[in-house]
């Protein structure tokens, strides 16, 4: 059985001062498995007082030890066995092998690596089994590399397997309204995104639809069989500051009714439910009754962020259902759900030095 760390493990944040660098730092202040010992930044950034660089935009308070470290560049200024990046692409791809090489277990938030063979793109109650991937991979000292999905990826493939599970999916269209804070730091301009929707964003539907099926396929050995499943997204940005709103058709393999769509959504739980790691919501998607719901500012908090509310769960003349679903971009999306990534490692024992 597994048993929780003893003691704190030592992790780093990279890119630490970006707005997904913000959440992993609010959001490690108190974990009891994680102890941030170390930030990195970019060069205009670095030897910098951390506290002295960041636009602190979160709603909970910098922590104090944080705030006093010295930003680091490139390579974290302390040991660390685990390393949680907030790079951007741009420089992810370089950095963040560099670093699995030198013996760290990385869990990236970047795309760099996502679609890697060798690499585990991993939602931890969706395909736990996928991370296993790691043990094929040839870092030094130990080191690995995995990654967290794209943020829209995330809360559609978690209402999705469970009805895949139960059903069989053929296929899916989904439309996206995307929240400005999944733009980052400094962001999309004020007067692009007020009173207005942008109805692109640069590379996201070809990640959520290519993304989607290698979450949904099977692991064999060291590989993924990308899941026959047909996908196709388009994604808009909204001027909301959180919260991605998804709508949903979906074709299944087998008879369903609505009801029961909503009782396998409604009680589906998984691995980190039954290990009980810190980060993981008590029911990883919520079914919304009231037939306007969900909505962005009243439901993107679910489950302290990690949890996926869907709502009118209905018949769809083209693909034969179709709904509506929440998730928090920069928990679940992004830092929440990296950390719940870096839990499952822990617990199964991929860490180097914990096993």
């Amino acid at each position: 059985m597994f048993e929780p760390p003893v003691t704190k493990l030592p992790v780093a944040v990279l890119g630490a001062t970006g707005t997904v660098g913000q959440r992993f730092i609010a959001l490690l202040a108190d974990h009891p498995w994680f102890e941030v010992v170390a930030v990195t930044g970019s060069e205009r950034t670095a030897g910098q007082r951390y506290g002295d660089a960041v636009q602190w935009i979160q709603s909970t308070p910098l922590p104090a030890t944080v705030a006093a470290m010295t930003i680091a560049h490139d390579i974290p200024s302390r040991p660390v066995v685990m390393g949680f990046s907030a790079l951007t692409s741009d420089v992810a791809g370089r950095l963040e092998t560099a670093l699995a090489d030198q013996g760290l277990f990385v869990v990236s938030n970047a795309s760099s690596h996502r679609m890697d063979p060798d690499v585990p793109l991993v939602v931890p109650e969706v395909n736990p089994d996928h991370l296993a991937l790691v043990r094929h991979q040839r870092f030094g000292g130990g080191g690995a590399l995995a990654t967290n999905p794209n943020c829209s990826t995330i809360g559609l493939v978690l209402a999705l397997k469970p009805l895949h599970d139960a059903f069989g999916l053929e296929a899916v269209s989904v439309v996206t309204m995307q929240a400005i804070s999944g733009a980052g730091l400094p962001g999309v301009p004020s007067l692009a995104i007020t009173d207005n929707v942008i109805p692109f964003i640069g590379g996201e539907e070809e990640k959520l639809e290519s993304e989607t099926q290698k979450i949904l396929g099977r692991h064999l050995g060291g590989r993924v069989e990308p899941a026959a499943i047909t996908v196709s997204a388009q994604c808009n940005r909204v001027p909301v500051v959180d919260g991605h709103l998804e709508c949903a058709s979906f074709r299944l393999a087998r008879p369903a009714t609505a009801e029961a769509i909503a009782e396998v959504l409604s009680s589906f739980t998984a691995a980190p439910q039954s290990l009980r790691l810190p980060s993981a919501p008590p029911r990883p998607v919520l079914v919304a009754e009231r037939p306007d719901r969900p909505q962005t500012r009243l439901d993107r908090d679910a489950g302290g962020g990690m949890a996926v509310t869907v709502g009118r769960i209905r018949p769809c003349p083209l693909l034969g259902w179709k709904m509506v679903l929440l998730s928090h971009n920069t928990v679940r999306g992004a830092a929440g759900g990296a950390l719940l990534v870096g839990e499952l490692a822990v617990a199964q024992g991929l860490v180097a030095g914990t096993a």
